[in-house]
């Protein structure tokens, strides 16, 4: 019998980047668990953002069955990426292979995360420092790239996590870069909107920044804006945002 094509192609440089921005652009997901009593899948939804390497962190209830099933076993698989108008798999999405790990208080990095959550899910503010509450890291392992009929790709860590030495320094001077960059240019988010096309909405913000891209967020609506190359420091960042704000077109 004649061997059938793999469906798979060669990952390239497109697909790494809709990939990561397919991640990196998600308000929520499906998260699916090994439920540990009975062996089965379980699939829910929870709420996302990204630390400062691209890692998707979620914020879940230690009451919840996903929580309590993590807790069993780390593996879990996340699946990114929102459908429009029309046959839902005719639009890209991204299934992720993740170990879960948990981020409490007193984690070396669980005020960075939970700043970095809250930009993006302001509303979280209500129960975030509920005593049951706790985020989870899940570092990418392997991923599935579905870019629509026929565009197949499978990626690994590299390809989704951002490599680079300058992830610290960026996180601790994120905030207050950003804050320099709205003060000298008030309208800085809703050019970039224009700019970048996005859907017309009331007020836009920048609600993240890492030294791969920036995010942009107004309501339901998140947009992920990557650079052609990392940034080195939060400076660098915002002098990308202002040059792709306001440079000539």
């Amino acid at each position: 019998m004649k061997e059938q094509p793999s469906p798979i192609r060669e990952t390239d440089d497109e697909a790494r980047k809709l990939a990561r921005v397919l991640l990196r652009s998600a308000r929520h997901a499906a998260l699916a668990v090994i439920d540990p009593e009975t062996g089965f899948p379980l699939a829910s939804r929870v709420l996302v953002a990204t630390d400062i390497d691209g890692t998707p962190i979620i914020l879940v209830s230690k009451l919840s069955a996903h929580t309590r099933a993590l807790a069993r076993d780390a593996r879990a698989s996340l699946l990114t990426g929102e459908p429009g108008k029309g046959d839902p798999l005719a639009y890209p999405r991204l299934t992720t292979q993740c170990l879960a790990e948990p981020v409490e208080r007193g984690h070396a990095f669980y005020e960075r995360i939970r700043t970095r959550f809250l930009a993006r899910h302001t509303k979280a503010k209500l129960y975030i420092d509920f005593p049951d509450f706790l985020f989870f890291r899940l570092k990418p392992e392997l991923a599935s790239l579905n870019g629509g009929f026929g565009r197949a790709y499978q990626l690994g860590e590299n390809d989704l996590v951002i490599q680079s030495a300058a992830n610290e320094e960026i996180a601790a001077g994120a905030a207050e870069a950003v804050r320099d960059l709205v003060e000298r240019h008030p309208d800085v988010a809703e050019t970039l909107a224009r700019r970048l096309n996005a859907p017309e909405s009331a007020s836009w913000r920048i609600c993240g920044i890492d030294s791969s891209g920036f995010d942009l967020i107004s309501g339901d609506f998140l947009l992920r804006y990557e650079f052609e190359t990392l940034a080195e420091e939060a400076d660098h960042i915002c002098s990308n945002i202002s040059k792709i704000a306001y440079s000539i077109p």
